[in-house]
């Protein structure tokens, strides 16, 4: 029986971070090389399906067995992994909650017919020519508003995919266009979680921080801006001439009516009331439910043995609206909570992974290295940004990747004479925003099963969110804005 005599540890927030004396850094790099080899393989040459349909979890779970086994040789006991495995997952219980609650919401807000009135009515307002740009406007407005990406994406971002996609917009383009605007009102929000975790652990205060921040953010979010305007005219779109025919269709199978908006506008209301989503979105399922047996009856008889029975499905399991248009059938579809297992079974691996990780000291091995080659002002940034994107991959956690650089670098970012929001925003430039880039992170899971588009297809259009990592060391690298302690010089 090990004793982990090896092991110490400190809080962080609400955190803990893990030293291993025992650990070097070439052990603690052993799992996550093998991890990321086999997930390029499975990506690139097995197309996602060498373990089959849940290859990416089988193989987050060899990951983690190899490094329970490189723990072990380092004297760490199967109590202390088992214990950080069961504090990842208490950590996630709301986040899955949440995506069985969405799961539901999109099957009752499909049979209710508010996703198709915002389609009916989202078609006659945003053209192609304008969609792309406007798609990062609203949802940034909407994050801004709510302090809540994945609240965004659960509501606007559920109804700019279904308008786009009638629209005949590629769809990775539009859910790259929503989470761009969705992580921009995120991080710029005094509501959001992540902008109040990052100045907390780098030791400034909220609106320095968001203040700071806006000097890398803006300049990203215009450049992202300005690229989804030049997509939006140059991309050959097939739905524009096909409108007047989705409209008839949309209208002949439903009853579309401007009061269905009242389900989505009491959801977001109570977001901003700041009722718990676990609560908004119950509500907005209950609403549903009852808009339902108002507004669609003939719909609720059609898919099931009594309308009750069709709802209840609807919210749990497939359901399927045929219409006249092929590319509605498509559209019109829902795999309720049942649809959200693929993700849900992601994330629960994903910690299963990071919680051995995080308990055998490899996550605060790799970050110290990261640390020790900091040697310039530019190092530090860069190590910084390096530390977040590792730990977004590793930990599979976007507050893992605020907290453990955080505590690691502060002390770092004050002996090189800088002041502490330069790390704030660092931790928000690069751990915040890349989290939906990773699809076995919680962010990447939950943005893909939500939007029904793969990390893979939205990527490389989630230019906001990618770019903001090269932002901050582009302005690192010449000095632009690098706050000192005390003077308030730039270097």
């Amino acid at each position: 029986m090990k004793n982990d005599k090896n092991i110490s540890e400190f809080k962080a927030d609400t955190q803990t971070i893990i030293e291993n004396k025992e650990l070097n850094f070439l052990e603690a790099l052993i799992p996550v090389i093998i991890l990321m080899g086999l997930l390029f393989y499975n990506i690139i040459f097995a197309e996602g399906e060498l373990l089959g349909a849940y290859s990416n979890q089988f193989i987050l779970l060899i990951g983690g067995l190899i490094a329970a086994f490189v723990g072990f040789f380092n004297k760490v006991s199967i109590l202390r992994m088992v214990t950080e495995i069961w504090e990842n997952l208490k950590s996630v219980f709301i986040p899955i909650m949440i995506l069985f609650l969405v799961g539901a919401l999109a099957g009752t807000w499909l049979v209710s017919g508010v996703i198709p009135a915002m389609v009916y009515y989202g078609l006659q307002v945003l053209s192609p020519e304008i969609f792309l740009p406007a798609s990062v406007i609203i949802s940034a407005i909407i994050s801004i508003a709510t302090g809540s990406s994945w609240t965004t994406s659960a509501t606007v971002g559920i109804a700019l995919v279904g308008i786009g996609t009638a629209l005949g917009i590629n769809s990775g383009m539009i859910a790259g266009a929503v989470i761009s605007g969705a992580y921009f009102g995120d991080k710029m929000s005094p509501l959001s979680d992540t902008t109040n975790l990052a100045p907390a652990m780098a030791g400034t205060d909220l609106f320095t921080h968001i203040r700071y921040m806006s000097i890398t953010t803006v300049p990203t979010i215009i450049v992202t801006l300005i690229v989804f305007s030049i997509l939006s005219f140059v991309i050959t779109t097939t739905g524009s001439a096909d409108v007047s025919n989705l409209l008839q269709t949309i209208n002949t199978t439903f009853n579309i009516s401007p009061w269905l908006f009242l389900v989505p506008l009491a959801v977001i209301a109570l977001i901003l009331l700041k009722t718990k989503p676990l609560i908004a979105l119950s509500a907005g399922v209950i609403l549903a439910a009852i808009f339902a047996i108002i507004f669609q009856p003939e719909i609720l008889n059609n898919l099931g043995s009594s309308k009750i029975n069709s709802i209840i499905t609807s919210m749990f399991s497939d359901t399927q609206i045929i219409t006249e248009n092929e590319k509605l059938n498509d559209l019109f579809s829902a795999g309720g909570m049942k649809g959200m297992l693929w993700t849900i079974y992601l994330i629960i691996c994903a910690m299963v992974f990071g919680g051995i990780m995080d308990g055998i000291g490899a996550l605060s091995r790799i970050t110290s290295a990261l640390l020790s080659l900091a040697t310039s002002v530019f190092g530090l940034f860069a190590s910084t940004v390096i530390s977040c994107l590792g730990l977004n991959t590793i930990a599979s956690d976007q507050y893992l990747a605020i907290v453990i650089p955080g505590k690691m670098f502060k002390k770092a970012f004050h002996d090189k004479g800088l002041a502490p929001e330069n790390l704030s925003r660092t931790l928000e430039d690069s751990g915040t925003v890349t989290s939906v880039l990773i699809p076995w992170n919680t962010c990447g899971a939950y943005q893909s099963g939500v939007l029904g588009v793969g990390v893979s297809e939205y990527f490389f259009y989630a230019i906001f969110n990618w770019l903001s990592p090269f932002t901050t060391l582009l302005f690192a690298a010449f000095s632009i804005k690098i706050k000192q302690l005390k003077t308030q010089k730039q270097f």
